[in-house]
Formats: structure tokens, sequence, C-alpha cells
């Protein structure tokens, strides 16, 4: 008889989610789905607000990426303010997303995957986490806390805040970098390179010896997508969108992201709050597509730092050519963009742009509509309003990077399930095995309070008990 296995909660994630393992009759993994349970309307009730007033709202979708909202829509109202940044207001935003990139990516690799490579899949779950890992290596757990730390005070020393720093308005920034600021993050430039050039190394040294981990943790032919320089330059706040196939290929280039229904669609299913964003020439779900820093690396000829050019170059002969197919090098890339990070702030930080006065471009409302794309850490995200003659929004739409991920995930769960899971003849399924299986979706670093978010209806389900607890109905839409 074929049954379920429920993985509740997915842990080591930002947000809440589960993950079904659907098994045949002779116990083998059938399909596997990634249900994310957790449901938040910011493109409802952002309707009516100001203009003006939507970086700072939409920045609390998340705490731990408020950056890549606050620069989305803060480019969203350039477009409707119809202004040219200032050079000094561009560069300067492009610091504080360097900043969220090399904070997020150091949270992400070594607070919650790192675990798993260092102590092992198998090891105690009691201690598979990064207090286990403080315990085992103490160094690299407090170099770990410290990169991030680093990432996190640039961001402050721009706007004030770690965390929800309204800094980035429509038109550019508010102030230019202080002489203070500038002095702080010169004096942490260097320890921050060594701790990243070490992580990398460590990590290399360790995919080198896991082989089966790359084959397996969702290695599939699919789209990709992300922002590029239009010299082929890695970027992460201007250029202009380009999609690639597993071979490298160019499916579509400079494509404006004004235009970005003529080419992503939505879907829903009746099991996910999540939507399923796809490439729509290919329709659903054949237009899979992957975004974030995986995307990035495959998409760009080069970097543009000496050191994480060098990175680039170890990464690919490890992926056995242009495109690594492989999930799993998704912690890969993020160690990179840490290092790309690291030495691009400073160039910034010494380029005398970033404390000019001119960081702002003033106008009242000269369009109706516009979108903004910005790469979020996870990957590219939009933001599209839609506001009437005084400033007030309409509707909104946002297009979340971890959406945009929904249908490889599901297809990376599947096929590590496919081959690991095997059910005992008690039942029973080690733990290190299904851990295994969370690890995947960990791979791409979701994060859920950002991307449950929709147009129009969800699919719903409601389960109805009576005060015995006893389920008496079940209601549900499916779109």
């Amino acid at each position: 008889m074929s049954s379920k296995l429920v993985i509740d909660p997915v842990t080591r994630i930002e947000g809440h989610a589960k993950i079904s393992l659907f098994l045949d009759d002779a116990g083998k993994v059938e399909d596997a789905h990634f249900h994310v349970v957790e449901f938040r309307g910011f493109e409802k009730f952002c309707e009516g607000r100001p203009m003006w007033e939507m970086a700072g709202i939409t920045s609390r979708i998340c705490g731990i990426c408020p950056v890549s909202h606050l620069l989305a829509s803060a480019k969203t109202g350039d477009k409707i303010l119809a202004v040219r940044v200032p050079i000094a207001g561009e560069k300067l935003r492009r610091m504080m997303n360097l900043g969220q990139i090399l904070q997020s990516h150091a949270l992400s690799f070594f607070h919650l995957s790192s675990p798993d490579f260092l102590l092992g899949w198998d090891s105690d779950p009691g201690q598979r986490n990064v207090f286990g890992l403080m315990a085992a290596n103490p160094d690299l757990a407090r170099a770990g806390i410290r990169l991030r730390q680093f990432g996190q005070t640039v961001i402050e020393l721009l706007g004030a805040r770690k965390i929800h720093a309204a800094w980035p308005v429509p038109g550019g920034v508010r102030y230019p970098l202080s002489d203070e600021g500038k002095a702080w993050i010169q004096d942490r430039l260097p320890e921050s390179r060594a701790t990243i050039l070490s992580a990398i190394e460590l990590f290399e040294s360790w995919l080198d010896a896991h082989p089966v981990e790359v084959d397996v943790f969702g290695k599939f032919p699919s789209l990709f997508m992300s922002l590029v320089g239009d010299d082929g330059r890695w970027e992460h706040y201007g250029g202009h969108l380009r999609i690639i196939d597993s071979e490298g290929q160019i499916v579509a280039d400079h494509l404006s992201e004004d235009d970005y229904q003529s080419f992503i669609g939505e879907a829903v299913e009746p099991w996910s709050y999540l939507k399923f964003p796809y490439y729509k020439p290919l329709g659903y779900p054949d237009g899979v597509y992957r975004v974030g820093p995986l995307a990035r690396l495959n998409i760009c000829d080069f970097i543009g730092t000496p050191e994480a050019d060098r990175a680039l170059e170890r990464f690919r002969q490890r992926a056995g050519g242009r495109v690594a197919t492989s999930s799993f090098f998704y912690h890969y890339a993020r160690l990179i963009e840490i290092l790309a990070c690291v030495e691009a702030i400073e160039q910034l930080v010494n380029d005398p742009d970033v404390q000019s006065p001119r960081v702002r471009a003033e106008a009242g409302i000269n369009e109706l509509n516009g979108v903004g794309v910005s790469e979020a850490p996870r990957g590219t995200l939009f933001h599209h309003y839609q506001v009437d003659e005084n400033g007030l929004i309409q509707s909104v739409n946002l297009i979340i990077a971890t959406g945009q991920n929904n249908l490889a995930m599901n297809r990376t769960i599947k096929q590590i399930a496919q081959h690991y899971v095997e059910v005992s003849s008690d039942g029973s399924i080690p733990e290190g095995i299904l851990n295994r299986v969370e690890a995947g979706i960990r791979a791409f670093d979701p994060c859920l309070s950002c991307s449950t978010h929709a147009v129009g209806q969800m699919p719903l389900k409601l389960d109805v008990f009576n005060a015995d607890r006893v389920l008496i109905q079940t209601l549900e839409r499916s779109s």
C-alpha cells in the first residue's frame, strides 16, 4: 500500500515549511512536495499607502534581507519619479547591497548549513547546529559570526540601523558615508578577507571528498536567470536580465524588468502558499529556472575582482564546465560571492563618490507604473507598483527569489529522496537520511517570509475541529 512520509518542520531555514514524501507500494519514493505553510499579505495591505512609504513597509517583510526590499522598492520609486539617481547615490546603494549579500550568505553557510558539512549528516541532531559547531570548531564559528557582523555593520554605518534602515529612498539615498564609517570598514576588511578565503579553502577540500552530494543534491538541467553587466560582469544591482540554459547558451538577453510579465508566469498548486514562477515560453512546469548565487555565477563571464575571479575559475573546474547544474553548488557560489562582496566593498569605500553630498534626485509623481529589480542574496527580486496621480498605491506585485526557485526546490528534494530513502522492515527511516532531504532545501537558503505573497487567490485548505479536537469538516479552495 502506498504511503506518505512528512518532515515537519523543515529546520534551519527562514520561515515555516514541511516536506511530504510519497511512497509507492514497494516503499520507493514516487514524488516529493515542499509545502510552504505560512501566508502573509503584503501585496494586499500595501494598497492605498503612499508610494513614498513602500520602501519602509516592504523592508518589514523580512528581518534577514530587508535591504533587498528597500532597494527594489527604491528602484521602483525611481521609475515612478522618472529620475536618474546620482552616481554617488547608486554607489552607496551598491555598497549597502554588498553588505546585505555578505551578511545573509554568512548566516546561511556558517550558521545554517555548515553543521551538516563539519559535524556530519548523521551526527546527533541535538548538536547539529551552530551551538554544536561552536563546541567542535570555536575558531571557525567565531570567524563566521564576525564575518556576518562585518556585513551588518556596513549596513548600519550607511543607514544608521542594521535592520529596516530606511536610508534608500526613491531618487537615491538620504546621506553619504561618514568619515568614521569609512575608517571602520577599511580597518575590518583584512580580517574579513582572510576569513572567507579560509572558508573557501575548507569547503573546496570537503567538496572534493564528497562527490555523491554534488551528483545527487539537485543536479538536473534547468534555465538560470539573473542580472548581468553589459560587459558580462557579475552584477547585483544594475545591468540587465539574462536567461541561459544548462549548457551555458543564452536563451534570452537584454530583458527589461518592465516587461517581466511577458517572460515570467506564476502558477499555483493546492498544496503550498508559495507561487511557482516559470519561464513563459516553455510553459508550466517545463519552464523551470533557478535564481540566486548559483545563477549569477553561471551567467556572468567574470566577477571583476582578482581573488573572486580566481575562485570562479576553480568553481567552473569543479563543475566540469561553464555551468554548474548541481544545486549543492549553491553553497560554493555563496562563499565566492562573499569574497566578491569583500573585494567590491574595498573598491567602493576608497571611491570619493561615496562621500559626495549629491546623493538624491528630487521629483514628484511622473509615472503611474513602475517595476524595480535587484539581486537579493537568494536571487532576482521584482517589485511592481501601480499608483494614482497622488502617488497612492493601487496595486502591488512582488516576485521573490525563493518563489522563483520553487520548482527547482521540489525537483531537488525528489532527487535526493529517491537516491537515499529506503524504508526498513520496521517502517523506520534513519534521521540522517531525512536530514539530507531537508538539506536539499537549505542549499537554496529559502526565505519563506519574503516569498508568500500573491496576486489574486491562493490555494487554501482549512480543517475545522470541534471542542474535542475531532475533525468535523475540511474546506478547500484549489486556486
